[in-house]
């Protein structure tokens, strides 16, 4: 009798943590479908800059986007080959927060991050909130615009 209440409190015990875990892990049930396959790209995105992956990059970035960082602002081609050189290596980005409004066929989300990276030869760890603009084209999403700015690890994006 002893060990199958030990039994039954074991499995009672997993199911509940299984639970928790999975519910931190999805995305927010407000969101669209649309807003979750936009977050989900973003998502994506960092995984495919920290990779250097500019075969999965390129086609994501319209041949007009903008990237706007501390140092200064550039074009497509010019964000490829920081990423692919490594003069910014985007080694891993923590996100805590995710904004995002969709209009029409654009979509704006506001990422609030860690961000992991290698500038110019120096490990850096800064806190950002990016913001994301993309297109929908096609099947397809296009980012248009990403734009990083410093904040404080106490920023808050108001959804």
């Amino acid at each position: 009798m002893k060990t199958l209440i030990m039994s039954l409190i074991a499995v009672a015990s997993f199911q509940f943590s299984f639970a928790q875990e999975n519910k931190s892990t999805t995305v927010a049930p407000t969101h669209s479908a649309i807003e979750q396959e936009v977050i989900q790209l973003s998502k994506q995105k960092w995984e495919w800059m920290a990779d250097k992956n500019i075969t999965k990059l390129e086609p994501l970035f319209d041949n007009k986007s903008k990237f706007v960082h501390m140092s200064g602002t550039w074009k497509k081609d010019e964000e490829l080959d920081i990423i692919k050189t490594g003069r910014i290596w985007y080694k891993n980005a923590k996100i805590h927060d995710v904004a995002i409004e969709t209009f029409g066929k654009t979509a704006i989300l506001w990422n609030r991050i860690t961000l992991e990276a290698i500038v110019r030869g120096s490990e850096v760890v800064t806190e950002f909130t990016v913001t994301e603009t993309y297109q929908k084209q096609g099947n397809g999403w296009k980012l248009l615009a990403l734009t990083f700015s410093s904040v404080r690890d106490t920023h808050q994006i108001q959804k």
